[in-house]
């Protein structure tokens, strides 16, 4: 059973930094489009960043210039650098990825920027 698991949540002042990341795993022949969403309090879930297999990224505007996601195919995992966090980024993040052609989605990991 393929499944995505996210770890490196957790509570960060406003400024600081994260790094997230998420490990596939089991019987996997193919990860496409890989991508980080994450839902706000009180708000539905949205988009973060994507990145194609070849290493292409693309982002959303509150993250461009902050957020960096990066994935190392041969160890079949991604990466999300939060940098100057902001109380806004509070949310839990979840892991996307197109996986044996099918779209699966981690557990979500819990990031709260405060002071």
């Amino acid at each position: 059973q393929v499944q995505l698991v996210e770890s490196g949540g957790g509570l960060v002042q406003p400024g600081g930094s994260l790094r997230l990341s998420c490990a596939a795993s089991g019987s996997i022949f193919s990860i496409y489009l890989m991508a980080w969403y994450r839902q706000r309090p009180g708000k539905q879930r949205e988009l973060v960043a994507t990145i194609a297999r070849e290493g292409i990224p693309d982002y959303a505007d509150s993250a461009k210039g902050r957020f960096t996601i990066s994935r190392d195919n041969a160890n079949n995992t991604l990466n999300l650098q939060m940098n100057s966090l902001k109380s806004t980024d509070t949310a839990v993040y979840y892991c996307k990825a197109q996986i044996n052609y099918r779209d699966l989605w981690g557990q979500g990991t819990q990031v709260t920027v405060s002071s």
